[in-house]
């Protein structure tokens, strides 16, 4: 038996709507990364010194308390660089690198922490990315948004009709969609050098709007239009 046709009949037409939200909201969150280098010609050196701007950087970070949400250790690398001439490979170097990802819910302290990193040597710091939380309550408004712009649209074709709304048949959710993680125009990194203060200047961010958006498919039936 084969499914019937999403039809209607004429004294029960059907109804086929899409409905959509778009907000701008303010971010929740922002993320950095903080990447920590060293380099020399003695292994156990290189590793000695990355440890301790590690342990430096960490300390910086986890000093913020409660403004930092999440701290996330990524990619280690200790990496041998060998001499580009002779018969016989020799190591020339060796350069160690490891990075954090911290994830900041106070801007403020984002600024200041920020440059204070940027300040030590041999740091880099990317971002900030801006993002909402995965259950922000902008998401739910966005989907109720979406229901009330698709039950908006079915009512004015009704109304265009001489009719009016009768039953509601099915809502097909699109999903939520958050585009976050991008990172505004010169906010992209700073590469951190040896401090020459004790303490840097906080830098001034503009937290980046977030785009919510949310889209529904739906289904109603409305009484029998007078033609």
């Amino acid at each position: 038996m084969t499914d019937p046709l999403p039809y209607g009949t004429p004294d029960t037409p059907r109804l086929a709507v899409r409905g959509e939200a778009h907000l701008e909201v303010a971010p929740e969150i922002a993320r950095i990364t903080v990447t920590l280098s060293a380099r020399g010609t003695n292994r156990n050196t290189t590793l000695a010194d990355l440890t301790r701007r590690n342990e430096h950087a960490l300390t910086l970070i986890k000093s913020y308390g409660d403004a930092v949400e999440k701290l996330e250790t990524g990619a280690f690398t200790l990496t041998p660089q060998l001499t580009d001439k002779g018969r016989h490979e020799r190591v020339r170097a060796y350069h160690g690198r490891v990075a954090h990802t911290a994830t900041l819910n106070d801007f403020t302290a984002l600024g200041e922490l920020t440059t204070r990193l940027a300040d030590l040597d041999l740091t880099r710091v990317d971002g900030p990315w801006w993002a909402l939380r995965p259950d922000s309550p902008a998401h739910r408004t966005a989907r109720t948004q979406a229901v009330h712009d698709a039950v908006q649209r079915a009512r004015e074709y009704a109304e265009a009709l001489g009719a009016r709304l009768d039953a509601l048949l099915e809502i097909a959710d699109l999903g939520a969609e958050n585009q976050a993680f991008t990172p505004p125009p010169g906010m992209r990194g700073f590469a951190g050098r040896a401090a020459t203060q004790e303490s840097a200047p906080a830098l001034d961010l503009e937290p980046q709007q977030q785009t919510v958006h949310a889209a529904v498919n739906a289904r109603l039936t409305m009484t029998r239009p007078a033609l």
